[in-house]
This record gives structure tokens, C-alpha cells and sequence, in this order.
């Protein structure tokens, strides 16, 4: 049974944390967009950026909260929200280990030069600026996730790059709907509507979790501990990065993206952009309130 749809999703934490990245084969609507470093144009309901969300980041050092969207990349930590860098459609999005580097994936935004599809871009400085780096116009990884050995994405066909140039193929005969990983790991998770896919190898080879529950977001709050949700909100915690989980509670609406970060008490926060807003857990995912960042 296929997921059911949702605006897009991907993003991931600066220090210790991945978020998840909903695969979408379809595209996007072209919109007005603000200027680098204006107030974005916010759902009037939400507070959120009014462009699909893909990704969503957050640094649990700085309290930096990012999303990646139709219409580029947004810093929600700010009221209003303030766009970072060029109006591309990020349709994939995370984190590396260094501060402020990420790695995206999608289309060129209106009056851009770059080639479509963007293939892989990386960012040295939080989204301001982008490089090339690999496939430019020829992949479009919606699912997209860093790890300790590299970079696993997908694009209709599963690849892993140690260095983001180079790419080999994966042994898979899924389509994830999300991938999750972690710079310190090699443990990632790929979501499908059949359960959670699961490398120990940082993506070059899965199996299938037969006794996970079957999950749509998917997110790490640190090289162990991960989180998961399901199309209908339900929340799980693993604290041994996703090879069993337990089940949390509840998120209200509907979810487009989470991303997790260390608790001070050993509870994972958890936050996920919805249909109603931002919203956050600090007991591991049991209960959720309004998010301060939006």
C-alpha cells in the first residue's frame, strides 16, 4: 500500500541529526519567491514559509531551525522567517558534519543558471552560496542523506559517494520514501511502504525490518538514538538506530517533515513541520506543543 501523499520533505541536523527527506516524483508548481534575506510571504495559518516543504533541519547547538522548500531555504528561527540564498527548488536536503555545510538535490529556481536538474550541490556557508559538485542535469535525489562514509541518495535508482563526485550504485530493489542517516554513522534508514530498510554499511547494502513499524519520516537525533513516524503521526524512538523500536505518541495534522536533535536528559527532541504549524516534543516524542521557532 503506497504512502499517502504529503508535500515534500528532507532535512537534517548540523550536529547529530538527519532529517527525513519524502520522496516526491512529481513536480512542483512554480511560485513568486522572496529575495535572499527578505520576510518570507508565511501561511497565514501555519507560520510556516507558504512554498512545499522538503526538508526540515534543525541545530541543536545554535537552535537554528531551517527548512528546505519549493522556494529555496528559509531560517524559521527567525520571526518572520528570513530566506538564505538562492529561490532553488530543494528537493533534497541535509546536513554534513561541519557547521553550515549542507548537500541538496532538486531543480534550478526561475532566472537561475544552473543546469536541470541540479544534480548534487553543497553549501560551505548555511545556504547562502551553492557549488556543484556532481550529475548536474542528470539527478534529482528526493531522498537524500549524509553519513560517516558519505553520501547516500536516490534519484529512481539507489547511489552512495564517498566524496559526493564519485557514485556507485547500491544493492537495492526498493524506493525509499525517506532516507535517514547520521555524519557519525554508517547505520542508515530507508523508509518503504513495505517497513523500514536498514545498512549497516552506510547504504551499500539493506534488509528489510520486517518487525519495524512501517514509517514515512524517519530522523536521527544522534548516531544511535532515531526516531520515526507514520503516515497516520504515530511516533517510535530506537535507541539502537532503528534495529527495534517503541512506540511514543502522536502528532496532530498532517506531517511533511522531522528532524531530531540530543536531549539534555537523554530524551530526543523531536520536531516536525505540519499542516498546523511547527511543532516539537522534548520527552522523546510522548507529547508535542506549538514550536517557538515559528
Amino acid at each position: 500500500m503506497p504512502f499517502p501523499p504529503t508535500p515534500r520533505l528532507r532535512p537534517a541536523a548540523i550536529s547529530a541529526a538527519a532529517a527525513a527527506l519524502v520522496l516526491s516524483l512529481t513536480a512542483c508548481t512554480p511560485a513568486s519567491v522572496p529575495a535572499a534575506g527578505a520576510p518570507s510571504s508565511a501561511g497565514a495559518a501555519t507560520g510556516l514559509p507558504s512554498a512545499h516543504i522538503h526538508g526540515l533541519s534543525v541545530n541543536g547547538e545554535t537552535g537554528q531551525v531551517l527548512l528546505a522548500t519549493h522556494e529555496g531555504l528559509f531560517d524559521v528561527s527567525k520571526q518572520p522567517a528570513v530566506k538564505i540564498g538562492p529561490s532553488n527548488d530543494l528537493m533534497g536536503f541535509t546536513a554534513a558534519m561541519d557547521q553550515g555545510v549542507f548537500y541538496a538535490s532538486g531543480h534550478p529556481g526561475k532566472g537561475s543558471t544552473l543546469p536541470s536538474p541540479l544534480g548534487l550541490v553543497k553549501t560551505s556557508d548555511g545556504g547562502r552560496t551553492w557549488e556543484q559538485l556532481s550529475r548536474q542535469g542528470e539527478s534529482d535525489f528526493h531522498a537524500l542523506t549524509a553519513t560517516k562514509s558519505g553520501i547516500v541518495a536516490f534519484d529512481g535508482t539507489l547511489r552512495t559517494s564517498p566524496d559526493g563526485k564519485t557514485w556507485k550504485t547500491a544493492t537495492a530493489d526498493f524506493a525509499p520514501a525517506a532516507l535517514a542517516g547520521n555524519p557519525y554513522s554508517d547505520t542508515v534508514l530507508a523508509t518503504t511502504p513495505d517497513g523500514v530498510q536498514r545498512s549497516a554499511d552506510g547504504g551499500a547494502t539493506w534488509a528489510l525490518d520486517k518487525a519495524a513499524p512501517v514509517i514515512q519520516f524517519a530522523a536521527f537525533a544522534s548516531a544511535t538514538a532515531a526516531v520515526g513516524v507514520e503516515p497516520g503521526g504515530t511516533v517510535h524512538y530506537s535507541a539502537d538506530g532503528g534495529a527495534t523500536w517503541t512506540r511514543k505518541g502522536q502528532i496532530s495534522g498532517a506531517v511533511q517533515a522531522v528532524a531530531a536533535t540530543d536531549g539534555s536528559d537523554g530524551n530526543p527532541w523531536i520536531w516536525a513541520a505540519t499542516s498546523t504549524g511547527l511543532v516539537v516534543s522534548t520527552d522523546g516524542g510522548a507529547t508535542f506543543r506549538p514550536s517557538d521557532a515559528a
